[in-house]
């Protein structure tokens, strides 16, 4: 038997793991954001470079503190690294889309750029920044296409363009593997994200014969993880969820309530203050409604506070 075989073997029959998703905040972050390379080896899968663009060699970047996208504090997460050459790279996993979230990655790549330079500096030294979002939604249902690939170009010669800033944007719920064409190990990262989900415990062989993938599968491995981890891993579902219905609610009330102008404007000049009105009319119930069941998952008071804006004492009643 083959050792390719063998971790097939080992994987399906005697082994028999429960994995978990790896898109959550915990189990992304230990994958790449504590094994450089494993990073190096999805970057280098996922961006357009050609062989000699590769990244030979990269280390980790501070998360810095940046906006927060509009009702959804918990949705991103977030890795950066600057390989050998100084090129920068931001990776982002959007777990829902919203408005205001390229405006978002446009500021943070941005704001990246920039702070490269020190005063008195020439602007030779500047480095690209490469922005890759992953997200966990749709937002070109128009087209099938799941990679969209952003430069600054010229409009009537799109083959010239002012290199320092690109944009990749993944719609991982479009993705599905089917083209001989596409490239190997870019399908195979995608699938490890898309494929594998909480509780998942087959893994398809061919993610298993890439020895990085492999051991990316094995770093979400349930256990692996201390129980406080895998609550904290919990607790990120559950604020998910909680963002998701106060985002649908924010944008149905504001239907309901004739607040489609407000939201219009409110896209003008960013997206926030149109929902924000919508929030704004009685939501008391719908919060109500959250908090029960933050609290039937066990979540802190202290949390459900941050999430619904109710007070400890209208908490306090509900138990």
């Amino acid at each position: 038997m083959s050792i390719e075989n063998l971790h097939v073997y080992l994987h399906k029959n005697i082994l028999k793991m429960r994995y978990l998703d790896p898109k959550n905040d915990l189990t992304f972050k230990k994958v790449f954001g504590e094994h450089p390379h494993l990073l190096k080896s999805f970057l280098n899968a996922i961006m357009p470079f050609k062989e000699n663009q590769l990244i030979v060699d990269l280390e980790y970047l501070p998360v810095e503190l940046i906006p927060e996208v509009p009702l959804m504090k918990y949705t991103i997460v977030d890795v950066r690294c600057k390989d050998t050459t100084g090129r920068q790279f931001i990776v982002e996993m959007q777990m829902c889309w919203t408005d205001d979230f390229k405006q978002r990655v446009l500021f943070n790549a941005s704001r990246a750029y920039v702070r490269q330079l020190g005063k008195g500096q020439g602007y030779r030294l500047l480095q690209p920044v490469y922005a890759i979002s992953l997200i966990n939604d749709i937002f070109e249902p128009d087209t099938p296409q799941y990679y969209h690939h952003y430069q600054i170009i010229q409009v009537d010669d799109i083959s010239k363009h002012i290199e320092g800033l690109e944009f990749i944007f993944v719609e991982l719920p479009k993705f599905k593997p089917h083209s001989i064409t596409e490239k190997r190990l870019q399908v195979l990262w995608l699938r490890y994200l898309t494929e594998i989900k909480d509780g998942t415990s087959e893994i398809a062989n061919e993610l298993l014969s890439e020895p990085e993938v492999e051991e990316a599968i094995n770093c979400i491995q349930e256990s692996a993880y201390t129980e406080e981890e895998l609550e904290y891993y919990d607790r990120y579902w559950d604020s998910i969820q909680t963002e998701k219905t106060f985002y649908e609610a924010a944008k149905r009330e504001g239907k309901e309530e004739g607040m489609e102008e407000g939201i219009e404007e409110g896209r003008k000049e960013g997206i926030k203050e149109g929902i924000e009105k919508g929030i704004e009319k009685g939501r008391k119930e719908e919060k109500i409604e959250i908090a029960k069941k933050c609290l039937q998952k066990g979540m802190d008071i202290s949390e459900i506070i941050e999430l619904t804006g109710l007070s400890k004492e209208e908490i306090e009643k509900l138990k």
